[in-house]
């Protein structure tokens, strides 16, 4: 998958997996990883798949309407790339903190839907549920952020609350912010998401 890894300056951080949205690309997160830890590693990742020439984590069917095989397939995908960088660039693969944004934060939601081990935990900015009606693994000790808009027009806000629900029966520990905007990722959510951050116990 093309990316950007950069090497931070404590390796006792979590390495920031950078996840941008529909028509993103891997430098879109860059300014985020910055004012989220500025010691930490981040690895910065461009979505395979292409819908209208925009770069996209996996394929839908229609807006809000994903195509769960490819889904599914794609989340495996990069859970093994996850794999593969961690030993490239010698980084601690059960130190993963994902930051996502819209099609990014769905991926990563995925990610934890699938793997109990892929993630220690994500910031989603603006995520839908990635799948209905499944199992979720058990989620303990993994802590999520939670941004959504009482307005947006892509993510219903009672999405984004089931998700939330869906995330803590697995026994996550989540925390839901909301703003009064619509799908935009907006400064004051990067700087809650920081905040919640920097409270946890890396």
């Amino acid at each position: 998958m093309k990316h950007i890894f950069n090497k931070g300056t404590d390796p006792t951080k979590p390495t920031l997996l950078l996840l941008h949205g529909t028509g993103g690309n891997e430098l879109d997160l860059i300014p985020l990883a910055g004012r989220i830890d500025d010691e930490a590693n981040f690895l910065s990742v461009r979505g395979n798949v292409l819908e209208n020439g925009m770069p996209r984590f996996f394929r839908r069917l229609a807006e809000g309407v994903f195509d769960e095989e490819d889904l599914i397939f794609r989340t495996k995908e990069l859970n093994e790339f996850l794999d593969e960088a961690s030993e490239k660039y010698s980084f601690e693969r059960d130190n993963i903190m994902a930051i996502g944004y819209s099609n990014g934060a769905n991926i990563a939601a995925s990610l934890l839907f699938h793997y109990q081990n892929a993630l220690k935990g994500a910031i989603l900015h603006h995520p839908m549920v990635p799948r209905k009606g499944i199992e979720l693994p058990d989620l303990s000790g993994k802590s999520v952020y939670i941004t959504a808009g009482t307005n947006d027009p892509i993510c219903s806000p009672i999405e984004s609350a089931e998700l939330q629900s869906l995330l803590e029966k697995a026994h996550a520990k989540v925390e839901l912010h909301w703003e009064n905007r619509g799908h935009q990722l907006t400064a004051t959510e990067v700087e809650a998401a920081a905040s919640w951050y920097q409270n946890l116990k890396n």
